[in-house]
C-alpha cells in the first residue's frame, strides 16, 4: 500500500476522515446514514411544490408535471460532475496526495461545474419555450411555465457549484456536512415557499413564480454556506499555481462525470416512455402508477444513500491500493441492499393497501398503486445493487460499465417489456417488467463489479458471463481479498 505523500509540515487538512483505516461497515454508516436526511429533503422541496401549488389551481399543478421531468433531467449534470469530482479526489485523498494538489483539484472541480453549469442554464433559457411547446404545454400552463423557468435556469448554477462542493466534504470522508448543507438548501426552499407564492407576510403573491425564487434562495444559501465552511476546513483554499494541471483536473473529472451524468438523465427520461405506456391503460392507471412510484421514491431513500457514502469509501480504498476493503465495502453494501430490500418487502407486502390509500384520491386508484407496491416492493433490492454498483464503479473510474447498466435496465429491459406488457397484459404486464428490470439488472450488477475487481463473490453465474466479456477471457477475476 503507498505511503501518504503528506510531509509533516503539509497535513492532510483536519477535516478528513481517514476511511481506510477501522471496519468497513462503520465507514459505510458513517458516510451514508447523514446522506438519507439529506436526500429527504431534497424529496421534501418537491412535494412542497406540488403541494403549494396545487392549492392554486390545476394549471399550476400541471405546470409541475411539466417541469419536474425536465429540470430533472437537466440536474443529471450536477449529479455527474458530483461523481465525477468524488472519484479524482477520494482516490487522490486515499493515495495521500498533498494538502495543495487536493484543494487544487477541488478548486478546477468547482471552476469546470460553474462553467459547464452556466453554459446549460444559459441554453435552457433560451429553448425552454420550444421545448415545453413540443412536450404539449400550452395556454395558463406555458405562461406559469415562462414565469418559472427562467429562474429555475438562473439557480442551476448554483446547485451544481453546491454539489461539487459537496463531493469534496463526501471525497474527505465528511458525510454530514455534505448532508447539512442539502437539508439546508430544502428548509430554506420549503420555508420560504408559502411566503412567495401566497404573498405572506407583505410579500407579494408570485405564484408559480414564488416557487421558482424559492428554490434559488434556497441553493445560494447552501453553496455559499457550504463554500465557506469548505474554506474555513481547508478543504478549499489558494495555492500556488492554481491553474496549474486545470485541463489534466477536468479530464479527470469529465472521465466519470459525463458518464455519470448520462446515466442520471436516462433514468427519468426512460420513466417518462414507461408512463407513456401506462397511460395506454387508462388515466387511473396513470394515477395509480404516479401514487406507487412516490411511494417507492422515499422508501428508496435508504438505498440511495448508500449509493452516495459508497463511493468514498471505494474511492479512498482504491487511491490507498487497499482493494480489499474496497471489494469489502461493496461486498457489505449488497448485502444491506438484501437485507433492507426484504424488509421492505415484507412491509410493503402486509401494508400496500393502506400505504397505497393515502397517496392515491379514488380507490381504483390505490388499486392500482397497491398492485405496483406489493409486487415491485419486493425487486427493489435489485434496484439498490444497480446504484451501489454504479456509485463504486464510478468512484473505482470505470464510468462506461456503469453507464452501460444503466442503459441495458432501462433501454433493454424495462422499456420493451413495459410496452409488451401493457400491450399484452395491461398494468400487471408493467408492474413484471419493472420486477424483471430490477432482479435481471442487479444480476448484471454483480457482473460489472465482479469485472472490474469490486466484488471478490466466486460463482458460475457471475463468472461465466464475466469470461465472456470484452477483455476478460485473457485475466482471471480478482479474488475475493487481498493480503492487507
Amino acid at each position: 500500500m503507498n505511503r501518504r505523500a503528506q510531509s509533516e509540515d503539509e497535513p492532510a487538512p483536519g477535516a478528513t476522515r481517514d476511511l481506510t483505516r477501522g471496519p468497513i461497515w462503520r465507514a459505510l454508516l458513517a458516510m451514508s446514514a447523514p446522506m438519507s436526511v439529506g436526500i429527504f429533503g431534497v424529496l421534501s422541496v418537491g412535494l412542497a411544490d406540488a403541494y403549494f401549488l396545487g392549492q392554486l389551481g390545476g394549471a399550476q399543478l400541471a405546470t409541475v408535471g411539466f417541469v419536474y421531468p425536465v429540470t430533472t433531467a437537466i440536474t443529471s449534470l450536477s449529479i455527474g460532475l458530483s461523481a465525477g469530482a468524488n472519484a479524482a479526489l477520494s482516490q487522490g485523498v486515499g493515495r495521500g496526495d498533498r494538502a495543495d494538489d487536493t484543494r487544487r483539484l477541488g478548486f478546477h472541480a468547482i471552476g469546470l461545474g460553474l462553467v459547464l453549469s452556466s453554459v446549460a442554464a444559459l441554453l435552457l433559457w433560451l429553448i425552454y419555450p420550444y421545448l415545453f411547446s413540443a412536450l404539449g404545454a400550452k395556454g395558463a400552463v406555458a405562461e406559469h411555465i415562462a414565469a418559472y423557468m427562467p429562474v429555475w435556469a438562473l439557480s442551476f448554477p448554483f446547485l451544481v457549484v453546491m454539489m461539487v462542493t459537496n463531493a469534496v466534504f463526501r471525497s474527505h470522508g465528511d458525510g454530514m456536512t455534505a448532508a447539512l448543507v442539502m437539508v439546508l438548501a430544502a428548509l430554506v426552499n420549503v420555508g420560504l415557499d408559502p411566503l412567495l407564492i401566497f404573498g405572506m407576510w407583505g410579500l407579494p403573491e408570485l405564484g408559480v413564480k414564488g416557487a421558482a425564487i424559492a428554490t434559488w434562495a434556497g441553493r445560494v444559501a447552501a453553496m455559499a454556506i457550504a463554500l465557506f465552511i469548505a474554506w474555513r476546513r481547508g478543504l478549499l483554499g489558494w495555492t500556488g499555481g492554481m491553474l496549474d494541471g486545470a485541463l489534466t483536473s477536468a479530464r479527470r473529472v469529465l472521465k466519470v462525470g459525463l458518464p455519470a451524468a448520462f446515466s442520471n438523465a436516462i433514468n427519468p427520461a426512460g420513466m417518462a416512455l414507461v408512463t407513456a405506456a401506462v397511460a395506454t391503460v387508462g388515466e387511473t392507471a396513470v394515477a395509480g402508477f404516479g401514487a406507487a412510484t412516490r411511494v417507492q421514491s422515499m422508501a428508496l431513500v435508504p438505498l440511495l444513500a448508500l449509493s452516495a457514502g459508497i463511493g468514498p469509501v471505494v474511492g479512498q480504498n482504491w487511491g490507498a491500493e487497499r482493494q480489499d476493503r474496497a471489494r469489502g465495502a461493496v461486498h457489505a453494501g449488497f448485502w444491506f441492499c438484501i437485507g433492507y430490500g426484504a424488509l421492505l418487502a415484507a412491509l410493503l407486502m402486509v401494508f400496500a393497501v393502506p400505504i397505497a390509500s393515502l397517496f392515491a384520491s379514488a380507490e381504483e386508484d390505490a388499486a392500482y398503486a397497491a398492485m405496483y407496491l406489493r409486487f415491485v416492493g419486493a425487486s427493489l433490492f435489485g434496484y439498490g445493487i444497480i446504484v451501489a454498483a454504479n456509485a463504486a464503479m464510478n468512484a473505482r473510474d470505470k464510468p462506461i460499465h456503469s453507464m452501460t447498466l444503466s442503459l441495458v435496465r432501462i433501454l433493454l429491459i424495462y422499456l420493451p417489456l413495459a410496452w409488451l406488457g401493457a400491450l399484452t397484459f395491461g398494468f400487471g404486464g408493467i408492474v413484471a417488467a419493472a420486477v424483471m428490470a430490477n432482479v435481471m439488472a442487479a444480476w448484471g450488477g454483480l457482473i460489472a463489479t465482479r469485472a472490474t475487481g469490486l466484488l471478490g463473490l466466486e460463482t458460475p453465474l457471475i463468472d461465466v458471463p464475466v469470461s465472456l466479456l470484452p477483455g476478460q477471457r485473457s485475466k482471471s477475476p480478482a479474488p475475493a481479498a487481498d493480503a492487507g
